[in-house]
């Protein structure tokens, strides 16, 4: 895996990290950010929408994101569209 640092919030405090990365082998996007609330997560679990099952399958999690990482998060998906892995 060749991990391509984005950026860490700047706003985050001793220990907490939400960072972005794009993965330059398989052209994803990772994402490190905050466990939601147990709400948060039963309501995106809850919510139905086409082509979205009910729940979260095990081999997925919901994240949140600093809004204040628009920048880097729109930065990682320029660098995934200009390598062409999209």
């Amino acid at each position: 895996m060749a991990l391509r640092f984005i950026g860490i919030d700047p706003n985050s405090h001793d220990g907490e990290s939400p960072t972005v990365w794009v993965d330059e082998a398989s052209g994803e996007l990772v994402f490190q950010g905050w466990k939601p609330s147990a709400e948060l997560e039963a309501e995106c679990a809850a919510t139905e929408v086409p082509g979205h099952g009910v729940g979260i399958p095990a081999g997925e999690a919901v994240i949140r994101m600093p809004a204040g990482m628009v920048a880097m998060i729109r930065e990682a998906c320029d660098a995934v569209e200009r390598a062409h892995l999209v």
